[in-house]
């Protein structure tokens, strides 16, 4: 990981939705460099414990799946009965995508998908708000997709759940303003973890074949992904609401 240029989350608690692996524990690992608490939430209790625990004593681990809304509530409470406050959201949660036609796509599978990845965020956000709010403002990050932006094939659910997350960002943003709420989503291009491993056969032919749709002509990192985040959730992005934030090496310009 690049180091952190300045410790600008320093007394900062921030609570990452799908942090067990791939960008939201990149985007975990980044918030504590930059001096945060942060709470490692994720549908798979084992991972994120562990990577709370090698993350050190600023950072502790829960269960979380963000379709229940009891288990979405009982999130924000740990992150404010272990660190008193919270100051930022992160939702990263996401369902794997399945590949299908509005026709073939199976009614569960749509359900799975915008369920986890829309309002799972929806859920989260209506308990962490208050919090955010009551700490003198802060930020929601979604990670959203070049594809909530742009159509790819077979992928409708995905596309939709992402364009959603998108404009949910700009409809909190409008409502949480003068709360002193900055809700924004991060877009990536494609990215380097293991949703791609479904695809392919490991990284380097995911590379080759994804790399070349971006102008920059290689998939990213996940630590690339995460300090886009950090700028989000710092006080540097501090005049930056309602926006999505597009982190996918030009994919969406062509």
């Amino acid at each position: 990981m690049t180091d952190a240029a300045t410790n600008r989350l320093e007394g900062n608690v921030i609570l990452i939705a799908g942090a067990a692996s791939g960008i939201g524990a990149a985007i975990a690992r980044r918030c504590i460099a930059e001096g945060a608490s942060v709470v490692c939430a994720d549908y798979e209790l084992e991972p994120a414990t562990k990577l709370a625990e090698a993350l050190g004593p600023t950072a502790a681990a829960c269960q979380c799946d963000v379709m229940k809304i009891e288990s979405a509530k009982a999130a924000v409470e740990f992150a404010k009965q272990k660190f008193g406050r919270l100051d930022g959201l992160v939702h990263n949660a996401a369902a794997p995508s399945t590949s299908a036609t509005v026709v073939d796509l199976d009614e569960s599978a749509w359900r799975h998908e915008i369920d986890v990845g829309l309002t799972g965020a929806f859920l989260m956000s209506k308990f962490a708000v208050p919090l955010i709010a009551a700490s003198g403002g802060g930020s929601v990050v979604f990670i959203g997709s070049q594809f909530g932006r742009v159509a790819t094939t077979r992928a409708v659910a995905y596309c939709a759940a992402k364009a959603g997350l998108i404009h949910l960002a700009k409809a909190m943003a409008v409502d949480h303003a003068a709360e002193k709420v900055r809700v924004n989503s991060l877009s990536p291009g494609a990215v380097a973890t293991t949703r791609l491993l479904r695809r392919f056969a490991d990284f380097e032919a995911a590379n080759a074949g994804l790399g070349p749709a971006h102008l920059l002509g290689r998939i990213a990192e996940p630590d690339e992904i995460a300090a886009a985040a950090a700028f989000l959730l710092s006080s540097d992005a501090s005049f930056v609401t309602g926006s999505d934030m597009l982190v996918d090496g030009g994919f969406a310009t062509r």
